[in-house]
Order: C-alpha cells, then sequence, then structure tokens
C-alpha cells in the first residue's frame, strides 16, 4: 500500500511558524513563570550580544595603518613628556618655596625668645677670652681694637660689632665674675655667655657664642678670633664683603692634620675611632685662630645647639658640623699670616694681612709683649676701616 504524500504550499510555513510561536509563548507562560522574566532575561542578552558587536566594531575601527599607529604613539608620547616638565617645574617652584620657607623658619625659632628686636650690623667679631686673660684684652684694646665711643661709632657707621666673648665660673658671683663686671663697667665690650668657663669646653663655648649672636645682631657674618691674634678690621671687612652675596660660606685658613690617638698629648682626639683607622686625617677645617660664617650657618648652630656633637678640638667640631652641609669652603691664606718679618712683607708689598699669628704657639708667642710690635710693622693706616665701602 502506497502512502500518500501531502505536499504544503510554502504561503502555509510563515503562518505555522508564528502559530507555534505563539503556542510556544502561551505554553512557556503557563508552566515556566512569567513572559516578563523571559523576556527581561532575552532584552538582556540582546544588549550584550549588541555591546558586542559595537565592541567588536570598534576594534576593527581601531586598527589603523601602522603609520597612523606611529603618528598616534608620537603623539601620546608628546603629551606625556608635557605632562612630565610640568610637573617637574611644579615641585621645583614647591621645593624653592619650602627651601625659603625652612630658612625663615630657622631664623624665626632662633629669634622666639623674647626681648628688643636684634640690630642689623655686617659682623659681629666675637674675641674668645678668658678670666686670666685681663693682660691679653687690654694689648688687644691698645691695638687693633677700638675703645669706648671708637667702639660704639664703629658699629654705628660701619655695622662692625666686636666684643670679648666669655661665660661664668662654676660658683656663682665669684671674685673671677665680680672681676669681669668690673672690666666691662668700664670699657662696655664683653659678651657675656650661658656657659661655665673651662680650657676643655671650648667647643661648647663656640655654639653658645654664635647662638647668643645670632639671638641678640641679625649679621651677615660671625667671626671667632682669639685673643692672642693681630686683626686688621678694615682687611677683615674687605674680604667677607667679597663673599657677600653667597648663601652659606666658612672662610678661614683651611687646613687638615692627623687625628691624635695617643693621650697624654695635645690635642689628644678621644673620639679618634670615628675618624677610622689609627693614622687617619680630619676633614678639612678652617684654623681655630680666626674664622668666620655667613648668616645662614649661624642661624643653622643657634637652631641645632642641642645636637651638634663636640669633639675635643674646637675648630674640628665646628667642621664637623658643616660636613653634610651644602656650603663653601673658602680658603683664605691671608688670615694666617705669619708675625713679622712674614707680614711685614706683604705689608710692604701691598698686600696687607687679615690676621697675624704664630703657628708654634697657635697665636701671637708672648702676645701681651709682642702683639704691639707686630702692630707697628703690619697693620693697616687708622683710616683703612672708616673709609672702607662694604
Amino acid at each position: 500500500m502506497k502512502s500518500r504524500s501531502v505536499k504544503i504550499s510554502t504561503k502555509w510555513i510563515p503562518f505555522f511558524c508564528v502559530s507555534f510561536f505563539v503556542l510556544g509563548l502561551v505554553f512557556s507562560n503557563r508552566v515556566w513563570g512569567p513572559v516578563e522574566s523571559n523576556g527581561q532575561l532575552m532584552s538582556q542578552r540582546r544588549r550584550e550580544q549588541e555591546l558586542q558587536i559595537v565592541t567588536e566594531d570598534c576594534n576593527t575601527k581601531s586598527k589603523h595603518s601602522p603609520d597612523n599607529d606611529v603618528m598616534e604613539e608620537v603623539h601620546k608620547t608628546h603629551e606625556a613628556i608635557q605632562s612630565l616638565d610640568k610637573a617637574v617645574s611644579t615641585l621645583q617652584k614647591l621645593a624653592t618655596s619650602r627651601n625659603s620657607q625652612e630658612i625663615q623658619s630657622l631664623e624665626g625659632s632662633a629669634l622666639s625668645r623674647e626681648g628688643p628686636p636684634r640690630q642689623k650690623v655686617f659682623v659681629v667679631i666675637g674675641i674668645n677670652t678668658a678670666f686670666s686673660s685681663r693682660k691679653r684684652r687690654d694689648s688687644v684694646r691698645e691695638t687693633w681694637m677700638p675703645r669706648g665711643e671708637k667702639l660704639l661709632q664703629l658699629e654705628r657707621e660701619k655695622g662692625i660689632v666686636i666684643r670679648f666673648m666669655i661665660g661664668h665660673s662654676a660658683t656663682s658671683n665669684s671674685i673671677l665674675d665680680r672681676a669681669i663686671d668690673s672690666e666691662d663697667a668700664q670699657h662696655k665690650d664683653f659678651l657675656r655667655l650661658e656657659h661655665v668657663e673651662g680650657y676643655h669646653e671650648l667647643s661648647a663655648k663656640t655654639k653658645i657664642f654664635f647662638s647668643t649672636a645670632v639671638e641678640k645682631w641679625d649679621a651677615d657674618f660671625y667671626v671667632k678670633v682669639d685673643d692672642d691674634v693681630h686683626v686688621n678690621l678694615g682687611m677683615l671687612a674687605a674680604t667677607l664683603s667679597h663673599h657677600r652675596s653667597k648663601p652659606r660660606v666658612y672662610i678661614g685658613c683651611m687646613k687638615t692634620g692627623p687625628v691624635l690617638a695617643q693621650k697624654n698629648v695635645k690635642y689628644h682626639e678621644p673620639e679618634y675611632l670615628k675618624f677610622g683607622d689609627e693614622g687617619n686625617k680630619y676633614f678639612r677645617h678652617a684654623t681655630g685662630q680666626i674664622y668666620a660664617i655667613s648668616k645662614d650657618l649661624a642661624t643653622y648652630i643657634a637652631v641645632n645647639q642641642p645636637i651638634l656633637h663636640k669633639y675635643a678640638n674646637e675648630d674640628v667640631s665646628l667642621g664637623s658640623w658643616f660636613i653634610g652641609l651644602e656650603i663653601e669652603h673658602i680658603d683664605d691664606r691671608n688670615m694666617c699670616c705669619g708675625t713679622p718679618p712674614d707680614c711685614e712683607r706683604k705689608a710692604q708689598a701691598g698686600n696687607l694681612c687679615v690676621a697675624s699669628f704664630d703657628w708654634s704657639c697657635s697665636g701671637i708667642c708672648k702676645s701681651v709683649e709682642k702683639i704691639k710690635f707686630v702692630h707697628e710693622k703690619c697693620a693697616e693706616s687708622d683710616g683703612v676701616v672708616w673709609s672702607a665701602l662694604f
């Protein structure tokens, strides 16, 4: 028996498809849940498919020619460099502003104590002296240091302040202290320090001198000199004025020398191991008879005084405080001339010395008797310091 095949017209196919689709929706609604849920799911999938198509289309469009890619990378690199330049410029401005603020902060903290306003001067010269050095002080007063009204006139007209610096004795109101008080009442040329005098306390005295001087005077330079050294004030002022535009300078006769580990010798360094093996030399520093430092360095000492380490030798201590700072060491040999005939020959040649002393004595040997002789042979004329412009 042959089966009869039934042919369906193609016109009916769309009708049957739509009918079956509607029946499927009705069946799904009754059996599996609301139509809205499936509709939402289908809509979400449709959006994901559209997003994928758009993404693929963008990726297809982004595949430019190699030339376009190179130009695009060059443009991006150029923008990155410009952005970096702007960032570096901003950091530099911030650093400059911060450094300025730090210096102002240092000065402000150094001057935070109550008291009269600081006097603006050119240089403060502190002459290191001791209770037993009355004759030395008088010999200095009779030679290169002005006295009385001239001392005050030098401050007013030239901004040069000169004071003998000394602390106190270990005993309060001792006969030593009263003797200094009496001498100061007569000459009015002392700067009293909150310091107990002692030969092995020179490093501490140096810190206190600079701190006290910074608190009292706003100077461009601060100088320390021993009371057995001859100084030409006009030459000293002229030398300092040459470095006035520099922010951080340390001026003197720079030297080095062995770190003495042996006990019971002069200038023995108990902490010699900090400088390496035995036989090592110190870093370069100015000899202690006379040296000058600029305002910022003196302020640095004043602010950091409590934590600045003291070595056995005062000049080494000062040099160590500056070793990690961005400063300029000025080696000026006119600040360490010998006594006659050395300074005399230089004076005759028109090359006056700033300071003269004997290296063998770390000062003028027998200065009370000899400093007048040095002054006669090596001193500048009386009018030099008064006529100088600085």
